[in-house]
């Protein structure tokens, strides 16, 4: 338990004094226009759509994804992520389904999304959006909230979506820092933007029990699929073998895991295809293991979750930046600048 304060001291040694600076009293920041930088240039297009994104990770941040892009039609079919979901909305509005609702967030606003919890996206205007995001692991986001806030259990996000100027600033830092090789900056304000969250909108998250016959069904279901990932059963196979019904089963999965049997299974089946592009496989290979007919099948639904194909996805986990650069030039978000930070 580490008790907050109203000035931003119990920060210590998570936030770095070269970016103590930016530690003050207050909540809301000012309304400044993001400017353009290299970063959105050097992201892949989209052919033939005027998409562009590059979903990336730098060595000095580990267990932190990273994206730019910009999305004009695509949709993001129901999906969850390990990690949590940072997004900063730069330019037009992102709708997402999530809690049974629809969420829009446009510029100057966070989307905000716990690990496993399942969500869409889309653009929310004809032009599209605009948005970098982090993805921090659940330790490394825990880990800060038990030294600078007061969240007792596991941490989480209150509320979906969250209009903070301020902190959308510093999420665009972070992936600036990272693209200039900034470990320092990049770490540092990584966890100035956490813990800011946390304090705005953090609280702890509940715990899903399997108290229900239907939630117990839904998790002897799901354990099945887990072990039949290249060959799963149809929905009456796996309701026979549970002794249920296919319309019980599926309900019960919906009501526990947010989506159908067969899109867990797709979801599921993509991040298992991650970790193996993570490790070298070729995106080839890693269909046919995960269960996807071929390469074209994995495309079509990891574009879908991930937000880029999967040879675009492999190539930047081949081309992490090289950790021995020279990191001396401090990031411009650390120089002085007086800005706000949320009381407890």
């Amino acid at each position: 338990m580490h008790p907050a304060t109203d000035n931003g001291s119990d920060l210590r040694n998570t936030v770095t004094r070269a970016c103590a600076s930016t530690l003050v009293t207050g909540v809301r920041g000012p309304r400044w226009p993001l400017r353009a930088h290299d970063g959105w240039r050097r992201m892949e297009p989209m052919a033939g759509t005027g998409e562009r994104a590059r979903h990336w990770q730098y060595e000095e941040l580990p267990g932190v994804d990273l994206l730019r892009a910009r999305y004009i039609s695509k949709t993001f079919v129901r999906h969850t992520h390990e990690n949590f979901v940072i997004a900063a909305i730069s330019d037009g509005v992102e709708v997402f389904h999530h809690g049974g609702a629809d969420q829009y967030a446009g510029p100057g606003a966070l989307a905000l999304v716990n690990p496993d919890t399942p969500h869409t996206g889309r653009a929310g205007v004809p032009e599209g959006w605009r948005y970098g995001a982090v993805y921090p692991a659940p330790d490394l986001v825990a880990a800060i909230a038990a030294e600078t806030t007061t969240i007792r259990g596991t941490p989480g996000f209150v509320e979906p979506v969250l209009d903070d100027p301020y902190a959308v600033r510093l999420v665009h830092e972070v992936l600036r820092a990272a693209e200039e090789g900034n470990a320092l900056a990049a770490d540092t304000l990584l966890r100035v933007a956490v813990t800011r969250l946390l304090r705005l909108n953090g609280g702890p998250l509940r715990q899903r029990l399997v108290r229900s016959a239907g939630a117990r069904l839904a998790a002897r279901a799901r354990a099945q699929l887990e072990e039949r990932l290249t060959d799963p059963p149809s929905l009456e196979q796996l309701a026979e073998g549970l002794g249920t019904s296919p319309f019980a089963l599926l309900r019960a999965f919906r009501d526990t895991y947010g989506m159908p049997p067969h899109a867990w299974l797709t979801d599921a089946r993509v991040r298992a295809a991650r970790r193996l592009l993570d490790a070298g496989t070729s995106p080839a290979d890693a269909a046919v293991t995960v269960g996807f007919t071929d390469q074209p099948h994995l495309n079509r639904h990891f574009a879908r979750i991930v937000g880029v194909p999967p040879g675009a996805y492999q190539r930047e986990r081949k081309n992490v930046q090289d950790s021995g650069r020279a990191l001396l030039v401090p990031s411009e978000a650390c120089q002085n600048r007086q800005h706000p930070h949320p009381q407890a």
